[in-house]
């Protein structure tokens, strides 16, 4: 096959593409990234290409390799750019501990502030807060499945608005 049937073929057979594109990105803007480099990567291995075989299946397969492959580049890339003169590059896997005696404080007043509910309000609240579903805290706590919701959600407002205060 010639380069101007191959490229022929090409232009037919690439409008399909956009479509797929936008569904694998989410982005207008990606999308039309990933469609000019899946043709730039298919006039570049022209040569590959079988001829009488299925050239939409192979462009959907050159195309889905170069997404999953910027996926995975960006997914194991964690460094950002500061724009700062300096052009720091910071690491994202070194995350600092700032602030854990602060955040252990915290802890210790919403603690305190869950022991200070009224029973009939914590009890429910902590067996949801352990897991348990609506139905099974009713059951256990041989209530209507309604009140058992309303107790839960009333523990939660007034634990909101202790902690606001904060």
């Amino acid at each position: 096959m010639s380069s101007l049937e191959f490229n022929q073929l090409l232009v037919n057979n690439a409008e399909f593409l956009k479509p797929f594109a936008i569904t694998l990105t989410r982005d207008a803007e990606a999308a039309k990234d990933l469609f000019q480099e899946t043709l730039y990567r298919a006039l570049a291995n022209k040569d590959k290409y079988n001829v009488g075989t299925n050239i939409k299946a192979w462009l959907y397969t050159i195309m889905r390799n170069i997404f999953i492959n910027n996926y995975r580049r960006r997914s194991k890339q964690k460094t950002i750019f500061d724009n700062t003169p300096n052009e720091f590059l910071l690491n994202n896997s070194k995350v600092a501990e700032v602030g854990v005696a602060e955040s252990n404080l915290r802890l210790k007043d919403i603690q305190a502030a869950i022991h200070n509910l009224p029973e009939l309000f914590r009890n429910p609240f902590l067996l949801y807060f352990e897991g348990f579903k609506y139905h099974e805290i009713a059951e256990m706590l041989r209530e209507p499945l309604g009140t058992i919701k309303s107790r839960i959600h009333f523990a939660r407002k007034l634990l909101k608005a202790q902690i606001q205060l904060y």
